[in-house]
This record gives C-alpha cells, structure tokens and sequence, in this order.
C-alpha cells in the first residue's frame, strides 16, 4: 500500500499504544515493534472512513461519523488473532482488539485534527542546515511573496503558509541563491527536502566546518 503522511501517524499512535502494554513494551525490540506496528496499521487502516484517512486539520470538521460511531465489527480477523496470540488482550477476545482500535483512534484523529505549532515559536539552538550553534533568523520555508499563487493553486494549506527553518545567515543566503521562490514553496518547502539537494549538501558539508564570526559592529 501506499503510505501517506496519515498512515505514518496512525501507525506511530498504534505504536505507541503498544509500548503503553507492559508485557509487550518490556519483551519488543525497536525493530520487533516497528514490524509489528505496521502489520497491524496494514490490517487495521483499510476498515477507516475515507474523512479519516484523509484527516487534516483544515478538515476537522468534515470528518465523520463520530469515533464512537465507528463500527468496527469488520477489523480483519488477523489483526484481532494476532493481537490475542501476542498477551495484549487480557480476555483472549475480540473485543479486547476491538477496545485497543478504538484507542488508537482517538490518538490517531487527535494527533492529526491538532492545529499547527506557532511557527516562530519552534525556535532551534542550531541552524537546521549547518547545524552550528550560531546567531539565527527565520526563513520562510513557502517564501511570503508566493503566498497568494500558493493559496491560488493549492500547494498547501493556509496554515502551512508561515512554516519556518531557522537558519543562520550563511545557510540562509545559500537557500535562496540555488531555487526561487516559487520552487522553494512548490517543491523545497521542508529543510528535509532542501537537504535532498545536492549543491545544498555540499553546502552544508563546507559551513560545518567553519568558525563563526559575528559581524563586525559599525562605528
């Protein structure tokens, strides 16, 4: 299956409800539980609404029925054998899973319906490039003057509009000479997707390595 940003979430909130059952938390290695988590995210994921699978905050209010609503009689007999054969069901029975699912849910659609951080307010100690302990300022990650063609043409949502790195200036200066703005916003608009770049990697290999000095103060 194709795994969507949704899906990589719904499976981190199985996860961690996992790690929340002694008897697994204290038996599973990381790799044990991230093979686990996901064969139970495949078996599980297909019986949600599509307004679930599709959660966003910008569409919280479309998604429905309530969770409580949800009827999961149909969840695959192999999640529910599978959960009962690994001691996460005290009662060996389907409802037990049942239960379980239902946790996940609720962590799932709280998670993914959260609003987005104040992005100034994500501050980092390091350039989220270089990563030198060095003065700091924001860059825009969808640059200001793109805002209205990005709203226009659906890139992103409104509320990813003020997404910001913090960058010291070198890196930052580096940012905007290898794209303009538009293809920052349309397809560098994450520093993980800027550091798939490979002028901005050699970059980054070469400010690492520098010393810092601050600017020299006018007279």
């Amino acid at each position: 299956m194709t795994e969507t940003s949704q899906f990589s979430l719904f499976k981190d909130c199985l996860a961690s409800q996992l790690l929340s059952k002694p008897d697994f938390s204290n038996a599973a290695d990381d790799s044990e539980l991230d093979e686990f988590a996901s064969y139970l995210a495949e078996e599980a994921w297909p019986i949600l609404p599509q307004s679930y699978q599709e959660a966003t905050y910008e569409a919280r209010d479309s998604i429905l029925p309530s969770i409580d609503s949800i009827s999961l009689d149909n969840v695959s007999p192999s999640f529910v054998d599978t959960f009962i054969s690994y001691g996460l069901a005290p009662n060996a029975d389907h409802d037990d899973a049942v239960k379980f699912l239902y946790k996940v849910i609720g962590e799932y659609v709280e998670q993914a319906c959260a609003p987005p951080p104040v992005w100034k307010a994500t501050r980092a100690t390091e350039c989220e490039i270089c990563e030198r302990e060095v003065a700091l300022s924001y860059h825009h990650l969808i640059p200001r003057s793109t805002h209205a063609k990005v709203l226009r043409r659906g890139w992103h949502p409104e509320s990813m509009l003020n997404k910001v790195a913090w960058l010291c200036r070198a890196c930052h200066s580096a940012v905007h000479r290898v794209a303009t703005n538009e293809e920052l916003a349309q397809h560098y608009h994450t520093v993980e997707l800027l550091l798939v770049r490979e002028d901005i990697q050699r970059w980054r290999a070469y400010a690492a390595k520098q010393k810092w000095r601050p600017r020299p103060k006018r007279h």
